[in-house]
């Protein structure tokens, strides 16, 4: 493989198939899902690229997937779940789902990972939220996964670094099927144009990537205007 390597997870749609769809002209992307068909279409449309197909909540289906991968030169994080409504009216269940997908899972992918990152200098992106710097009335779940994921992207950034450089991206709110829904359980219009357009977030991942390997975007904060 000439290309360096990128593993982009969520990659199927949204912001994570934007991501991918950026990093295609210069990287071999691994496009990471759980539905083969979406991810066979992306992985299609891109100029160098295979599947990664498991349930990153699934530890024993992610170190299979992982085998074989010796060199990784990026990964993004991009898969990811949102919920909405008062702790109040929260259950352990949503609190359990959320975190294991939002703050387990990449914790346990990157850890995973971090030889072939630490063989290729490589870099970790962690797409996290507006949500990850401050809250708001009714996302108490959401925020609490959010926080926790800036503190893990810090955390293995002390941990790793002159080894693997990690950057965590902060979007304010990004048109996407997830919005939508979003916005259906806030009870307000889903109005694609005032969010932010996923190629913008790719973008400022790009931005992070192409940053030469003494230099490191720690974090960034992108909003829609």
């Amino acid at each position: 493989m000439s290309r360096p390597v990128a593993l982009v997870t969520g990659a199927s749609r949204g912001i994570g198939r934007a991501i991918a769809v950026a990093l295609s002209p210069t990287h071999h992307v691994l496009v990471g899902g759980r539905d083969a068909a979406l991810v066979a279409e992306v992985v299609a449309d891109l100029e160098s690229a295979e599947p990664f197909l498991a349930d990153l909540t699934d530890e024993t289906a992610v170190a299979s997937a992982v085998t074989g991968i010796d060199r990784l030169d990026v990964l993004v994080h991009s898969a990811g779940a949102v919920a909405f409504g008062p702790l109040a009216d929260s259950t352990t269940a949503e609190w359990r789902e959320l975190l294991e997908l939002n703050v387990v899972a990449p914790a346990t992918l990157t850890r995973l990972l971090l030889p072939a990152l630490r063989s290729a200098h490589g870099l970790v992106v962690f797409l996290n939220s507006g949500a990850g710097l401050t809250t708001h009335r009714g996302f108490s779940v959401y925020s609490a996964s959010k926080f926790a994921l800036t503190a893990l992207a810090d955390a293995l950034r002390l941990d790793e670094r002159g080894r693997v450089r990690v950057t965590s991206v902060h979007p304010g709110r990004v048109a996407t099927d997830m919005q939508a829904r979003l916005t259906t359980l806030e009870g307000v219009p889903y109005i694609p144009d005032a969010h932010l357009n996923p190629a913008d977030v790719a973008r400022a991942v790009r931005l992070a990537v192409d940053l030469p390997p003494d230099a490191s975007m720690d974090a960034v904060r992108i909003n829609p205007v």
